[in-house]
């Protein structure tokens, strides 16, 4: 799966994290409904990191259509309830 990551780049994320993607993503759900701030930051990083560090970074000159796109790693709590709604990023 390939996820973009708004200022960073691209990442090749093997289909074997995608549900601990979605897992992380269901959370930040429940963490925006609540306005849990804390908990929303810590979650947003545990998201980007999760692709960080088990994605591969495509070359910035290799173009390709991105599956994901996840939130910018400074998105404030208010920005993220228009994307953090109903099921998430990822369906279930």
């Amino acid at each position: 799966m390939i996820v973009r990551i708004p200022s960073e780049g691209q990442y090749n994320l093997p289909g074997a994290f995608i549900d601990d993607l979605n897992d992380v993503d269901n959370k930040l759900v429940e963490a925006v409904e609540l306005e849990d701030e804390p908990q929303f930051e810590k979650l947003l990083k545990e998201m980007l990191d999760l692709v960080r560090n088990n994605g591969t970074l495509l070359p910035v000159d290799e173009l390709v259509e991105s599956d994901l796109v996840l939130p910018e790693p400074d998105i404030t709590l208010i920005e993220a309830e228009e994307m953090f709604v109903g099921e998430g990023l990822l369906p279930d």
